[in-house]
C-alpha cells in the first residue's frame, strides 16, 4: 500500500476592495512613498471595512474554494485557521467560519503570527497522513488594520488585510507536502508583540490610553533576525532534501519585506523569476501572504512542481515547507 501524503488540491483567496496607498499614508503620518518603497517594497495594501472581522474574509474565500474543487461544505472534516486577529478571543474563528458556511465540523485556531499558515498547513497535513480526516481546510487570514496604530509610521506602512485558503486531501502519488521545518524562539518576544490585551495585562482605561493594544515592532532587531532565520531555514530544507536551485520551481515567501525576500532567494540560489512576489500590492497580510501567493500563481503551477514555502514572524516563529504541487 502506498504511503498516504497530504496534498493541496485547491486554493482560493479574498482581498478587501478598499485600497490604502502610500499617498494616503503620507496624509496620515510623517512618511513618504519613496521611503516606504525603498525599505519595504510596498506601494499599497487592502483594508477590510469597519464592522467586519477575519472570518468575513475567510468565508468568501472558502466558498470559492469549494466551488472550484466541486466540494460540498458538509464534506469538510476539519478547519484550521491561522490568525493573530481572531474575530474575538473565543470561540475560535475557525468555529465561526464553519457556522457561516453551514457546517459543524471540528476546528481550531493557530496563532504563530506570520508563520501561522506554515504551522497550520503542517498540522493539517498530519491529520491527513494519519488517516484521521480526508478533507481539511487550512486558512491563513488576518485583519491587521484592527491592531495597527496609524499614528506609528514604523508599523502602519507595513500591513494589510487579506485571507488565503487551501484544501488538503490524501495523495498516494508521492505529491503534496514532502517535508517541513518549524522553529521558534520566545526570547524574541520583546521585539515583536502586542503589549496589552492578554491575561498578563488585561484591557483597561490605562492600556487603551497608552495605545498598548496595537502591534509593536522593533524594526531593526526584527529585520536582522528575520533575514538570517528565513533565508537559513529555506536553505536548510533544500539541503535536507538534496534540492538544488534548478530543482525548485518557485520560492513562496512570506511577504514581509522585499529585502528579506531577496536575501532568502539569494541564499537558495534562485533568481527573481522563481520568486512569488505581490508585496507591492498587498503589503504584509501576516498569515495570509503565502496562500494568497499560491492563489495568484495557481495557473502557472504544474503537477509535480517543487515549491519551497518560507516565513518568519512574531514569537519569534519561522519555518519552511517543501511540497510538490498536486494538480
Amino acid at each position: 500500500m502506498s504511503k498516504i501524503g497530504a496534498a493541496i488540491t485547491g486554493v482560493s483567496a479574498f482581498l478587501p476592495e478598499k485600497i490604502l496607498s502610500n499617498a494616503d499614508l503620507e496624509k496620515m503620518v510623517d512618511t513618504n512613498n519613496e521611503w516606504i518603497i525603498t525599505r519595504t517594497g510596498i506601494k499599497e495594501r487592502r483594508i477590510l471595512a469597519k464592522g467586519l472581522g477575519t472570518s468575513d474574509m475567510a468565508v468568501p474565500a472558502i466558498k470559492n474554494l469549494l466551488e472550484k474543487t466541486n466540494t460540498k461544505a458538509e464534506e469538510i472534516d476539519l478547519i484550521i485557521c491561522a490568525t493573530v486577529t481572531p474575530d474575538m478571543r473565543f470561540p475560535a474563528t475557525a468555529n465561526l467560519i464553519a457556522d457561516k458556511i453551514g457546517v459543524a465540523c471540528p476546528g481550531f485556531d493557530i496563532a504563530a503570527a506570520c508563520s501561522g499558515f506554515l504551522y497550520a498547513l503542517t498540522t493539517g497535513a498530519k491529520f491527513i497522513e494519519a488517516g484521521t480526516y480526508k478533507k481539511v481546510i487550512v486558512v491563513g487570514a488576518d485583519t491587521m488594520s484592527s491592531i495597527i496604530d496609524y499614528q506609528d509610521r514604523n508599523t502602519c506602512v507595513l500591513f494589510g488585510d487579506g485571507a488565503g485558503v487551501v484544501l488538503l486531501e490524501p495523495n498516494e502519488e508521492g505529491l503534496g507536502i514532502q517535508d517541513s521545518i518549524l522553529k521558534a524562539d520566545g526570547s524574541g518576544a520583546p521585539h515583536l508583540h502586542m503589549k496589552a490585551g492578554g491575561s498578563l495585562k488585561p484591557a483597561s482605561h490605562k492600556t487603551v490610553e497608552a495605545r498598548e493594544h496595537y502591534a509593536y515592532q522593533d524594526g531593526k532587531a526584527v529585520f536582522k533576525v528575520a533575514v538570517k532565520s528565513m533565508a537559513g531555514v529555506a536553505h536548510e530544507i533544500m539541503e535536507r532534501n538534496n534540492l538544488t536551485a534548478d530543482d525548485v520551481r518557485f520560492l513562496v515567501p512570506h511577504q514581509a519585506n522585499k529585502r528579506i525576500i531577496d536575501a532568502t532567494a539569494n541564499r537558495m540560489g534562485v533568481g527573481t523569476e522563481k520568486v512569488m512576489l505581490n508585496i507591492e500590492r498587498y503589503g504584509n497580510t501576516t498569515a495570509g501572504t503565502i496562500p494568497i501567493c499560491l492563489w495568484e500563481w495557481e495557473k502557472q503551477l504544474k503537477k509535480g512542481d517543487n515549491l519551497i514555502l518560507a516565513a518568519f514572524g512574531g514569537g519569534y516563529t519561522w519555518g519552511s515547507v517543501y511540497l510538490k504541487w498536486a494538480y
